[in-house]
């Protein structure tokens, strides 16, 4: 069950009831009926399945409390038996329930389909027709009848018809046949109930201090009791428990007491809020006129007013005790929580100036003239009710002549001038003020926080523009690459909330020219004038909603730039030595085995790797006995670069040969597509070749080197396996180049190489993949939430004997299916960055369930391994929705009876499955399984066995060039 706290009060109470408490509800109709406030500390789950009739959400309350109250009468199935109301003590004790509560009505209701198609039928049948606005146009007498105590209780399963149609003695003859129609039309329908253990009921009353502990009771159960809700407040500490603070500033020293509540409002401090007051609407200029008084149990409002074209604002006063309806005499009447004389005494006030000199009945704090309006020669302000509270300073008479001379206007009046429309502008300028200081603090403060909400609620509002210029300041004025990288996803995010349905895919290219200039400052470093001129380019995109989706696109190619600079800074954990030349014409190779990712990835990827800190555990592996990636390199006489490679299984390779005589032949180094684009990218990366000097490239290799390069690549993996094999090439690549050029560089120096030469190649991707392939055997690596990014890997400790288990239960099967991973990363990201809290959940699970997989690599638990890949992959599918194929989902529904676990390696859409085998030694079983499966037959299963040699380069003569 899921936790959360719900408060809502009528307004948002069925949006509550859908989308939180039932999400997965058939379709039917919500009613609700009765001003009440509902409180859920829990989201229950409640079970549709085969639902019909009428579902009623009941709360728990005393036997005491519902002598005032309506209680459902259930049996142990839940089917509500009969509806009691203001029942006898015996009548409401048949109703207790195991926890000695009894279940009240809540004013909920579901009703099914079929049972609101069946009630709006009696709607046509008199006398019902009078029940509804087409029965009284129509000249039907009106009629009116209770939700429960008419519709519901006809369909209560011990509600007999002559009970029903019996009722009260007071039952009118109309009444008594619209139970009968009721009762022909829906009392075989059952009338079911859920009950909210957890909940709490109350109605709602015009008491101000009712209203006010409504507000501050709802805390979560064990947590600070202090509610800062959407708001700004310098020194929370001074917020204490059971008060809340509900969109508003409070700037300075600011106390609030507890049983106190601010909202919609922006105070400056020193000020002392003591218990028991209401703040509303209170503005900065307002707040000063504060300092000095003593605030406690009372109600002080701004209230925005049109009287025919005249704009004003007044304020009110009130205690939290007045009653608004109470009369003067009779009772005790209060204002300002005194009796009404002692209030006249300490004022000068009279009830002539309040109500006349007219005798009359209505004399109430509703209807007094108590709160200055408009003075004919002085602007009236806060202070003009705030004299109330200190009556006998100096200034009092002077306080009192100019009420008395002033405009009033009665709490009865404030509501019928009152301006909403000012009123609620108000708020949702001081809302959103907040909310670009919120995003302020929560980018800057690199908090796991989503903006989605903020973001939505701008453009809905028409306030993007002002968020758009937060997220530019945000982005120019950070020197943290990462936070400006995730206020341009915020951008792009905005933008594609402005495009709206109409947005079409956010995935896809952003290279239009007229957004390189700003490219270029940012892949400068200049970031504040790239931001710049990505806003001057952007107003010129906002004119239709295919226009803001290609924005947004290059507001994410922004966002990748940012993260490369971020990532580039691994190259600080680099350490490269210099050692002798090898000759001219030896070879220098490195053959590396494949990785398979057993469980973490993701969490390895920029940025999440380094503002949430990455986990993930891999095997180095042989498949069928090789070595399946490699590379070699040679100094050659010649001033030139001889690059060629091979990729793919035997039988279907593809050769790409090419050479380079300038440093023009270089620049689509940073093009992923273009030919040889990795190895010339690494000939930059590793410093053997210098693209900025202005010597060429001939020169630079003669004095240098004495002459060029040949490299040679291979993989004999398939395209898209899955198995780490660009960035392990990457890594064996850079380690022949570094001894061919007479350079010496270690394991991690290597993995941190990768890491650059992948953001310079503009292919991103994270560390896991290297880490797999150039460590042998079992190994966890792990990133910390920071940059610069550094990995560290800690190899494994294996039981003895437990790489040969491994050996002989772990396979590869090739689905046949090349990755889908064009755009899937993209997606990723975006989740990311919108810190979605289902991605937050499941990368914290990803980390979690790599240090469980640790643990069991270091038990020999060869089960408990199995269950976390099965998990990894149930976290993969939610990380990258759609990255399991139908045809994939086959083949492991097929394998399934026979496998500990099974996962897609890699991001998944394709490749390499492997599998941990309950059995030892099934590769001719599992195939032959395969092989008889219509539709699975082309699969092809691969022996695999765990690297336990370390990752060398080593030198060779193949007899000269």
């Amino acid at each position: 069950m899921e936790v959360e706290s719900v408060t809502c009060n009528i307004d948002s109470l069925l949006t509550t009831l859908r989308h939180q408490l039932c999400p997965e509800s058939p379709p039917g109709v919500w009613i609700c009926s009765t001003d009440m406030t509902l409180s859920l500390h829990t989201k229950p789950r409640i079970n549709w399945l085969e639902f019909r009739g009428a579902r009623v959400i009941s709360l728990p309350g005393t036997p005491e409390y519902a002598r005032n109250h309506g209680v459902y009468l259930t049996n142990e199935k839940g089917i509500v038996r009969d509806i009691v109301y203001r029942g006898s003590t015996e009548q409401i004790r048949a109703c207790l329930l195991d926890d000695q509560h009894v279940p009240l009505v809540s004013g909920i209701v579901f009703l099914s389909t079929e049972t609101a198609e069946r009630f709006l039928n009696t709607l046509a049948v008199a006398p019902l027709t009078g029940c509804t606005y087409q029965g009284l146009d129509s000249g039907a007498e009106p009629l009116e009848v209770s939700l429960f105590l008419d519709i519901l209780m006809s369909m209560c399963l011990n509600v007999s018809q002559e009970m029903f149609l019996s009722g009260s003695q007071h039952l009118s003859h109309k009444l008594r046949n619209a139970r009968a129609v009721l009762w022909q039309e829906l009392h075989d329908l059952p009338l079911s109930m859920v009950y909210i253990q957890d909940g709490s009921y109350e109605y709602l009353s015009l008491r101000a201090r009712d209203y006010i502990a409504n507000l501050v009771k709802s805390a979560p159960a064990g947590g600070n009791r202090s509610k800062i809700v959407h708001s700004s407040v310098m020194h929370p500490e001074l917020v204490e428990d059971g008060s809340c603070v509900i969109n508003s500033r409070l700037s300075g020293e600011i106390s609030v007491s507890q049983g106190s509540v601010i909202q919609n409002c922006h105070l400056q401090g020193p000020l002392c809020i003591g218990s028991g007051c209401l703040m509303n609407g209170i503005d900065l200029m307002a707040s000063s006129k504060l300092q000095g008084h003593h605030l406690k149990d009372i109600i002080l409002q701004a209230h925005p007013i049109r009287v025919q074209s005249l704009l004003l604002t007044v304020y009110s006063l009130l205690g939290a005790d007045d009653h608004l309806e109470l009369p003067t005499e009779g009772g005790s009447p209060t204002f300002l929580n005194m009796p009404w004389n002692k209030f006249f005494q300490n004022t000068g006030i009279c009830e002539s100036d309040l109500w006349g000199y007219e005798c009359s009945s209505e004399k109430s704090v509703l209807t007094a003239h108590l709160f200055p309006v408009l003075h004919p020669s002085q602007t009236l302000g806060v202070e003009d009710v705030l004299w109330f509270l200190n009556p006998r300073d100096q200034n009092t008479q002077h306080h009192l002549q100019l009420w008395r001379n002033s405009w009033r206007m009665s709490w009865q009046q404030i509501r019928q001038h009152r301006d909403q429309e000012r009123s609620l502008q108000a708020r949702r300028e001081l809302f959103f003020s907040q909310a670009q200081e919120k995003v302020q603090r929560i980018l800057l403060g690199r908090e796991e926080r989503s903006l989605m909400p903020i973001i939505r609620a701008a453009v809905l509002e028409g306030t993007h523009n002002n968020l758009l210029e937060t997220l530019d300041i945000v982005a120019s004025m950070t020197d943290d690459a990462g936070v400006a990288a995730r206020a341009l996803a915020c951008v792009a995010d905005l933008l594609g909330c402005m495009a709206g349905r109409e947005e079409g895919l956010r995935s896809g290219p952003a290279a239009n020219k007229a957004w390189a200039p700003a490219y270029m400052m940012l892949e400068k470093g200049n970031v504040k004038q790239g931001v710049k001129l990505l806003a001057e380019e952007r107003e010129r995109w906002l004119n239709r909603p295919a226009m803001l989706i290609r924005a947004a696109r290059h507001y994410e190619g922004a966002e990748q730039i940012l993260i490369r600079r971020a990532v580039m800074s691994s190259f600080t954990f680099m350490s490269i030595g210099v050692k002798k030349l090898p000759p001219q014409g030896q070879w220098v190779t490195a053959e590396c085995p494949a990785r398979i990712d057993m469980s973490g990835g993701w969490s390895d990827t920029p940025p999440i790797t380094y503002e949430h800190g990455g986990t993930v555990v891999n095997v180095a592996v042989l498949v069928d006995g090789q070595r399946p990636i490699g590379s070699q390199a040679r100094r050659i006489p010649e001033p030139l670069l001889r690059l060629s490679s091979k990729s793919g299984p035997l039988k279907a390779e593809i050769h790409t040969e090419l050479t380079c005589g300038s440093l023009n032949d270089l620049q689509d180094y940073c093009q992923p597509q273009a030919p040889g684009a990795l190895l010339k990218a690494a000939f930059i990366c590793s410093g053997t070749v210098n693209l900025t000097c202005k010597k060429s490239l001939s020169e630079q290799l003669t004095e240098r080197y004495g002459g060029g390069f040949e490299l040679r690549t291979w993989s004999n993996l398939p395209h898209g396996s899955g198995l780490g094999t660009s960035s392990i090439l990457a890594g064996a690549v850079m380690a022949v180049l570094y001894e061919a050029s007479g350079r010496s560089v270690d394991a991690e120096s290597l993995i941190h190489a990768v890491l650059y030469l992948e953001q310079v190649l503009t292919t991103g991707g994270g560390w896991q993949d290297q880490v797999g392939g150039l460590i042998p055997e079992v190994k966890v690596g792990r990133s910390a939430p920071e940059l610069p990014l550094h990995v560290t890997v800690e190899r494994l400790q294996l039981p003895d004997g437990f790489i040969e288990t491994l050996n002989q239960h772990l396979l590869l099967v090739y689905t046949g299916k090349t990755r889908l991973a064009r755009n899937m990363l993209q997606d990723v990201l975006r989740n990311w960055y919108a810190r979605l809290p289902d991605i937050l959940q499941n990368v914290d699970a990803l980390v979690n369930n790599a240090e469980l997989c640790a643990e069991s690599f270091r038990r020999g638990d060869i089960q408990l391994l199995g269950h976390c890949l099965s998990t990894y992959w149930q976290q993969k599918k939610c990380m990258a929705p759609g990255c399991e194929p139908l045809a994939v989902r086959r083949i492991m529904d097929k394998l399934e009876p026979h496998v500990y676990g099974q996962s897609l390696a890699g991001a998944g859409g394709g490749g390499y499955l492997y599998i941990l085998t309950k059995e030892p030694n099934q590769k001719d079983f599992l195939q032959s399984l395969l092989e008889t499966t219509q539709g699975l037959e082309r699969c092809s299963i691969h022996t695999v066995q765990v690297e336990t040699e370390t990752f060398t380069v080593r030198l060779e003569s193949d007899g000269g060039v």
